[in-house]
């Protein structure tokens, strides 16, 4: 019983230094619109399912969903993005500053704010409709600018690219970061990593590394071209997200691997932002690498057993920590 006190004590007075980290998130922002209902019976006019409506919801998502999870964690959350300036944009911003989250959003008159709609039924994505623009050139530059004045108020930056065009200057974010000597960690996007050179961490999932490193049939293989990728780059860490496989992280001349901890998986979307968010607080506290791997791996499997995208907070961490 003393045993079990000092553990949950332990872990609990170990995030608890979350409160004292200040955090830049920079990318790609949505909002992210869910339809919940029930499905009974076929269409008449196609041979599609009939959903019936039964509530609406609005979360923020993309690089907005991590600092969700950030402020969730009870870490001080800032966000930086393009959004259009539209009711889309007021939306979003009302929701993230809802949840403690300072935004700095560059309105673009000349495209519409990215959009998610999904349609759930019985817990099961039945579609998802996308209506989304790229960014005029003069508000990534803007992005680009105010990052520069901004970048040395935080203790951390996480760049969270979902491809939309917020992040086409990532390598100039990259290197200003580390001009500042400030750890930057990237969640990245396509089949180019070469422009996340010299990034402190990298966090794909298995599908984004299997686009840039091609298949592998067996551990040494993956670790070998991990690793050969890494080196590449000049990251100091690779976090490869594995979904019911756990996580990998590799390093100089370590490797380490975690099995999920996750009981339940309703839905995976999102997940990828909760590691990214645990892991930029783990690292700004100078946890070490299995404190790091076992906080973002806790913390991604609570979000998972929830429907949409979703976030873990700080007292369901550290339930969850002592519970496994």
């Amino acid at each position: 019983m003393n045993t079990q006190i000092n553990q949950t004590n332990n872990w609990k007075q170990l995030v608890q230094k979350f409160s004292d980290i200040k955090v830049l998130v920079v990318g790609d922002v949505m909002l992210d619109k869910y339809w919940f209902g029930d499905t009974s019976r076929i269409s008449p006019e196609a041979p599609v399912p009939i959903a019936k409506i039964e509530k609406t919801d609005l979360r923020a998502g993309g690089a907005a969903n991590v600092a969700r999870n950030i402020a969730s964690l009870e870490g001080q959350a800032s966000l930086l993005a393009i959004t259009g300036d539209d009711y889309t944009a007021t939306e979003l911003e009302a929701i993230v500053k809802d949840e403690n989250i300072q935004t700095s959003f560059i309105k673009d008159a000349s495209i519409d704010t990215t959009i998610k709609l999904r349609v759930i039924a019985r817990n099961q994505q039945l579609i998802r409709i996308d209506f989304e623009n790229i960014p005029s050139e003069e508000s990534i530059l803007a992005l680009k600018n105010e990052f520069k004045n901004i970048i040395q108020q935080y203790d951390i930056i996480v760049l969270s690219d979902y491809d939309k065009g917020a992040l086409q200057y990532v390598a100039e974010l990259i290197h200003i970061a580390n001009k500042h000597k400030i750890p930057i960690l990237v969640d990245p996007k396509g089949d180019d990593y070469t422009k996340y050179q010299h990034a402190n961490m990298l966090t794909p999932n298995r599908q984004e590394l299997r686009t840039v490193i091609g298949s592998w049939d067996s551990e040494d293989i993956l670790t070998k071209k991990a690793q050969t990728l890494r080196k590449d780059l000049d990251i100091n860490m690779l976090l490869l997200t594995r979904s019911e496989e756990g996580l990998s992280l590799y390093q100089d001349h370590i490797v380490e691997h975690q099995p999920t901890v996750a009981k339940e998986i309703f839905d995976v979307s999102g997940a990828g932002d909760t590691v990214i968010a645990a892991a930029a607080l783990s690292l700004a506290s100078n946890f070490n690498n299995q404190q790091l791997m076992k906080i973002a791996n806790t913390a991604a499997g609570v979000v998972v057993a929830k429907v949409g995208t979703a976030t873990c907070s700080l007292e369901e961490l550290v339930k969850k920590l002592n519970d496994n």
